[in-house]
């Protein structure tokens, strides 16, 4: 047993270097936590750094290369463990079925329990085949397309005699207006029961085409109806089978986490798992790291391939989802010790104000969800004695480095709020775009709008809110250039899309892979480096600068 589990780490454990070559660490904050609460109530996190995300687009550039990861899209993670003597290794894991298999090489195995259940759900997906293609057979019925033809018939039929009658009747109640104007007696009796006659016809005609529209379409519709019963007797029946295969796995499935306990899936979430639950990334890859001994350091998760409800971007990193892996991440994380966050470099403080160097990566403020809640506030509030007194000024994006104005009263904070809403801050950027301007300087002026149906994007639009920023070619080095940025207002993402848009610089910020940059960069190469304002209490003039880091 133990040669063949050593054996098998040395298929699963891959070294950095099968994916980046002289990585630099960066200084920067995880940009998410995978986290949870053990079951004695403590919080522990496991981060997403820049370090797994640059491993892991070193995995997508090989998953690209290859035809067979392309044809279904799925989430791929990577985990970087620790080795009892210190070495540091990648495993990685794919959701669900990989082409239809559960175990490729190289990649960690499903979670213990599929095995026990094996025959069985061989079983039932074979019989969840054979109702799918019984209901596919019903949907296909030709008696539907031949009702569908028949009826279609029947009203142009309908349709044409109605339009016939009306002008019969339009004429006749013309004639009737004649004959009572000019005939009299017998022959206007005679006359007017001629006009009636004709109109009972019509009747007779219009009433015959029904009944025979019925007796055509109704044997038709009580095969399509019997069908579609069936269809419906068929359905149930396939989710009664999915729910008992899924029961039965769920009660097999068994999950290990860092302080040697086991349970089952069933044990962890008794009220109820959604389809699919273990088969995730992320808690196979935790499972195979607590049962083989191995500390992990950083985990990402990424969408690769093509989403057919198009609300996964490939490329993009997602967190634990919500239905199946976040109640599962108390219990898979028990055993690791809490990271602290890390202590944020103060560039000026005083009594009424603090200004900080943000790193990318981290927040400005606490997102609304529970795995958003580190940030640049957040931090100060736990570390500075009159720390809740403490309230942000502005923002900067999760990925963007840089200073930061924080007030420390609410006088200081009112008065700093009027000078970002007025204009009066005099703001510099650095960064470092994806190619080469062939211009030195200018303006850029393209009205912003959000993107409605694709948060957080932004995008330019003629209704959209006035953007207008001012820059200057510092440098061009190799195929980049190093660019300094002077915003005249503070929309969101402005730099980055008066950037990327052709009708702008039409060079995408290095790293701002949301819009369009492709280089596998480790971080958004945008760094707010300088800000000029009026201290809200004594009237200095202040100016604070900081080192661009890239």
């Amino acid at each position: 047993m133990v040669v063949l589990t050593a054996i098998a780490n040395m298929v699963i454990l891959h070294p950095l270097s099968d994916f980046i070559d002289n990585y630099t660490v960066s200084n920067s904050s995880p940009s998410y936590y995978y986290q949870g609460c053990c079951p004695d109530g403590e919080l522990v996190k496991l981060p997403r750094t820049s370090l797994v995300e640059a491993i892991a687009h070193k995995l997508m550039q090989h998953l690209a290369q290859n035809d067979l990861y392309c044809r279904e899209g799925k989430m791929y993670g990577i985990l970087l463990v620790e080795l009892p003597l210190g070495e540091q290794r990648i495993i990685k894991a794919f959701s669900g079925l990989l082409n239809g298999n559960s175990i490729v090489e190289g990649w960690v195995p499903p979670i213990p329990g599929r095995d026990e259940v094996a025959l069985d759900e061989a079983r039932t997906l074979a019989e969840l085949e054979a109702i799918k293609q019984e209901i596919i057979t019903l949907k296909q019925l030709s008696q539907r397309q031949e009702y569908e033809t028949c009826k279609s018939d029947f009203e142009k039929q309908l349709q044409k005699i109605s339009d016939r009658h009306q002008n019969y009747k339009q004429q006749r109640h013309e004639k009737r207006q004649i004959f009572c104007e000019t005939l009299t007696g017998e022959a206007l009796i005679i006359a007017l029961e001629q006009l009636d006659e004709e109109s009972r016809q019509h009747g007779i005609e219009r009433r015959h085409l029904k009944r025979l529209r019925d007796e055509t379409l109704h044997p038709l519709k009580s095969i399509i109806e019997t069908a579609d019963i069936q269809i419906r007797e068929l359905k149930q029946q396939r989710k009664q089978l999915s729910r008992r295969l899924q029961a039965e796995m769920h009660a097999t499935y068994t999950l290990v986490n860092f302080l040697g306990q086991s349970k089952s899936l069933q044990q962890l979430i008794p009220d109820g798992l959604p389809t699919g639950t273990g088969d995730c990334c992320a808690p196979k890859l935790l499972h195979y790291a607590a049962t083989h001994n191995l500390k992990p350091l950083a985990m990402a998760e990424f969408w690769w391939g093509t989403s057919s409800a198009q609300d996964k971007i490939q490329g993009e990193f997602y967190g634990a989802c919500a239905e199946r892996c976040e109640p599962l991440m108390g219990f898979l994380l028990s055993g690791l010790r809490p990271n602290p966050p890390e202590i944020l470099p103060i560039l000026y403080e005083d009594e009424w104000l603090i200004a900080v160097n943000k790193p990318p990566g981290l927040l400005s403020v606490p997102g609304r969800y529970r795995d958003r809640q580190d940030s640049v506030l957040s931090r100060l509030h736990n570390l500075l004695p009159d720390g809740m007194a403490i309230a942000s000024v502005h923002r900067l994006d999760q990925e963007t480095s840089g200073i930061l104005l924080l007030a420390r009263d609410r006088s200081s904070h009112r008065q700093l709020s009027q000078q970002f809403q007025q204009r009066q801050i005099y703001k510099v950027y650095e960064a470092l775009l994806s190619g080469l301007l062939t211009i030195d300087e200018g303006v850029i002026e393209l009205p912003l709008s959000a993107d409605l149906q694709n948060r957080p994007y932004q995008q330019v639009d003629e209704c959209g809110k006035f953007s207008l920023t001012q820059f200057r070619v510092i440098a061009r080095e190799k195929d980049y250039t190093r660019v300094e940025f002077i915003p005249k207002t503070g929309r969101t993402h402005q730099l980055r899309v008066h950037a990327a848009d052709v009708r702008g610089l039409g060079v995408s910020i290095l790293g701002d892979r949301l819009y369009g940059c492709v280089n596998n960069a480790n971080r958004l190469h945008l760094h707010a480096r300088e800000l000029r304002f009026q201290h809200p209490q004594t009237g200095e003039s202040m100016h604070l600068q900081t080192n661009t880091p890239f």
